[in-house]
């Protein structure tokens, strides 16, 4: 069964200068992976999101300010956000790339697949453009795969280094979307403490899991295997949607965690062999990292990991529970009864 990895040329279009987000980024995820036979994945372009995709997120005035915006030749939105004359361009076929991992995923086409597009979206709130991020892709995608394909209960993982603010506020009353996300604390936006946890509907439903400077790969792979892998046992999602951000790798110069590329293999692996024991499908958006050489290197070891077979190798041992991770786990196990199971 084929990978579908949709990119889009349009990336190259968002013009920001010497910008951390800079279109450096796709160059040299797209050259590594090149290199890599892709990684057993299979590229495409991606398709444009409609309007009425675009708007089951976002207000209409949020998508004409940015289109509008783009148009005239582009401007700050503020002292992060940059929008050029190819923004609207990139953006909106960022977000039709995570629509189309929807579509092949939820099709049975595929039963993994990544998006690859720059600028990243997880900082985008319903109605607020930041954080380098004009709409919030991942957020896009989860909202039509409930609404067009009809799933009740979707995970959406985001362990980039910033908190994934604009998805947490968006789902933040859902009860159909679960948001996990591993991010460092004290760190830009300054929102993702344990406390929030969504209200309403969605109550329960964020799970934030901040962790201090300087973790590295122990506390970043025993977050999903301890915590976010029994909530998701619980919470039985249909579909796995991945905020893919390497921020948090040791060479990045935006944060201070220490997570290494082989780090990032284990966080994938673990996130692909929990999706095989749901028996469902696993998408990925990306999201930032900033060194582009070790971002590049960890998109293609993210792909090679979910490019196995889990049910053909013997999967590695939990990492043991250090005492980050047991925080959060007791935290939350109170709403969660496969927590109080996952010590290790």
């Amino acid at each position: 069964m084929a990978r579908p990895l949709f990119r889009h040329e349009s990336s190259l279009r968002h013009e920001t200068g010497s910008h951390p987000e800079r279109a450096d980024r796709m160059v040299a995820i797209e050259r590594e992976l090149e290199a890599r036979d892709w990684c057993g994945f299979v590229p495409r372009d991606s398709p444009e999101a409609t309007d009425e995709q675009l708007l089951a997120v976002h207000p209409r005035a949020h998508v004409e300010r940015i289109r509008a915006l783009a148009r005239s030749g582009g401007g700050r939105i503020d002292a992060d956000t940059i929008v050029s004359s190819g923004s609207w361009d990139a953006a909106v076929h960022g977000a039709g790339g995570a629509v189309a991992v929807v579509d092949a995923l939820l099709s049975g086409e595929a039963t993994r697949a990544a998006s690859l597009h720059r600028p990243p979206g997880h900082h985008c709130e319903t109605a607020e453009p930041m954080g380098f991020c004009l709409l919030n892709n991942v957020a896009i995608a989860a909202r039509h795969a409930v609404l067009t394909h009809g799933l009740r209960r979707v995970l959406v993982l985001d362990w980039d280094v910033h908190h994934g603010n604009g998805t947490a506020e968006i789902f933040a009353g859902s009860g159909e979307v679960l948001f996990a996300s591993i991010h460092e604390f004290p760190l830009y936006p300054g929102t993702g403490r344990p406390t929030e946890t969504g209200h309403g509907a969605g109550k329960g439903l964020t799970v934030n899991l901040p962790v201090p400077g300087g973790t590295g790969d122990r506390t970043w792979v025993g977050m999903v295997e301890h915590v976010v892998a029994p909530i998701a046992r619980d919470w039985a999602p249909e579909l796995v949607l991945v905020s893919a951000g390497y921020d948090a790798h040791a060479d990045d110069p935006l944060a201070g965690c220490e997570v290494t590329d082989d780090g990032f293999a284990r966080i994938a692996g673990a996130a692909h062999r929990l999706a095989k024991e749901l028996d469902v499908p696993l998408g990925l958006v990306l999201e930032g990292g900033y060194d582009v050489d070790a971002l590049a290197r960890s998109v293609a070891r993210t792909l090679e990991a979910w490019s196995e077979d889990p049910a053909s190798a013997s999967a590695p041992e939990p990492v043991p529970e250090d005492d980050v991770v047991r925080r959060a786990r007791e935290f939350f196990a109170p709403g969660w009864p496969s927590l109080a199971h996952a010590a290790g």
